[in-house]
């Protein structure tokens, strides 16, 4: 398999690294690059892009980031809130007044952030369609009551933080959720990145498939028995109302809505970059980048059945739990998507990291591919 792009030569072990990515026969394509100090070190995308492996990954190939895009979302509230056009502690209903019902007039935007809001799902069944109609799902969740007191625990909100979040942002920016991350976050700092994208832009898309044959680790194991066997679980409910969650990926429809929680799309780079914009101030003043990486959430997750730790709209690395560490510093903190794309910032050692690939894995937070990239560099620097 022909490695593209570039590398500095002190990082050959990373490249390699990547290189042996495609030694499994299922492997599609894939993207990493690694900023140092603001620089970039690698640069490098190898495979095929499109469904039926005729067509190779280029250099400006996009795919799906899914939860990825959490953190985007997470940056634009928080300048919101910098901005004293949001407040992390006012009532959401302050903003959004129908949220109020069912016992949720004190839920607050820090709680929709951190994952103590107590809606990762909605309990009554929608039709598949419903996923692409904005006013069904928000008028949905303004509804629903929390399923736990909120703020007493945490359960990731894997595609309800979009709506959650996003309808904030709407009612604070006074234009569509993606939009306004894209003006002020991706744009000024020159990011291929989009929430929301153009259908002239579609051409350029990776096919996301799913491997075969791997099950994943215990963790990857219990959400998915939960998810077969027991349909009206909250856990089953966050992942498959509406049902067509799990199948949208590839739909023109499902890349042309803005849903914060799990539809950027944008490439290795735009990972990076937008990391290596938190560590150098270009995104956030202190006082926010301090509330987006300090610890809210740590614990069993309710949503992922296993332990997880959060910082708002970012996961923080836990060094001692194999399925949850960045595999450089403790103080790294960025986040996952489904099946494998990740980015994050290691601020000991100035690193921004973005790693993308359109081959899914079943792994529930770091995928084992990323975390060995990230290992490799970590002796190289």
């Amino acid at each position: 398999m022909q490695i593209q792009g570039h590398y500095e030569l002190r990082f050959e072990a990373v490249r390699e690294a990547f290189a042996a990515l495609f030694d499994d026969p299922q492997e599609r394509g894939a993207a990493l690059c690694i900023q140092v100090g603001g620089e970039t070190v690698v640069d490098l995308w190898s495979g095929t892009a499109d469904k039926d492996g005729h067509e190779a990954w280029h250099s400006d190939t996009i795919a799906n980031l899914f939860s990825c895009t959490k953190t985007f979302t997470a940056v634009t509230a928080l300048q919101l809130v910098a901005e004293g056009k949001l407040q992390l502690d006012a009532p959401v209903a302050r903003y959004w007044p129908e949220f109020a019902a069912a016992g949720k007039e004190s839920v607050t935007l820090r709680q929709l952030l951190c994952h103590q809001a107590g809606l990762p799902a909605l309990r009554e069944l929608l039709a598949p369609e419903a996923l692409y109609d904005w006013h069904t799902m928000v008028d949905a969740l303004a509804a629903e009551s929390p399923w736990w007191t909120p703020g007493t625990a945490h359960g990731y909100a894997a595609i309800t933080y979009g709506w959650l979040v996003g309808e904030l942002l709407r009612r604070a920016d006074g234009r569509g959720p993606g939009e306004s991350i894209v003006a002020r976050v991706a744009k000024p700092l020159g990011l291929d990145f989009h929430v929301g994208l153009a259908d002239e832009e579609f051409h350029r898309v990776a096919h996301i498939a799913r491997g075969k044959g791997n099950v994943g680790d215990a963790a990857a194991q219990r959400l998915l028995q939960v998810t077969m066997r027991e349909p009206t679980a909250m856990t089953t409910r966050a992942f498959t109302n509406p049902p067509s969650v799990l199948t949208s990926t590839n739909k023109p429809e499902w890349r042309r809505m803005q849903q914060p929680a799990a539809n950027g799309h944008g490439n290795a780079r735009s990972l990076a970059g937008f990391y290596a914009g938190l560590l150098d101030g270009s995104l956030l003043e202190s006082e926010m980048l301090d509330e987006l990486t300090r610890e809210h959430s740590l614990g069993e997750d309710k949503t992922l059945l296993t332990r997880t730790r959060f910082g708002l709209g970012c996961m923080l690395d836990q060094p001692d739990v194999p399925n949850a560490t960045y595999c450089l510093g403790p103080r790294a903190f960025g986040h996952p998507g489904a099946g494998g794309s990740i980015g994050f910032a290691d601020p000991e050692h100035d690193v921004a990291f973005g790693f993308v690939t359109n081959t899914l894995g079943p792994y529930v937070l770091m995928d084992p591919r990323a975390q060995n990239l990230a290992r490799v560099l970590a002796t190289c620097l």
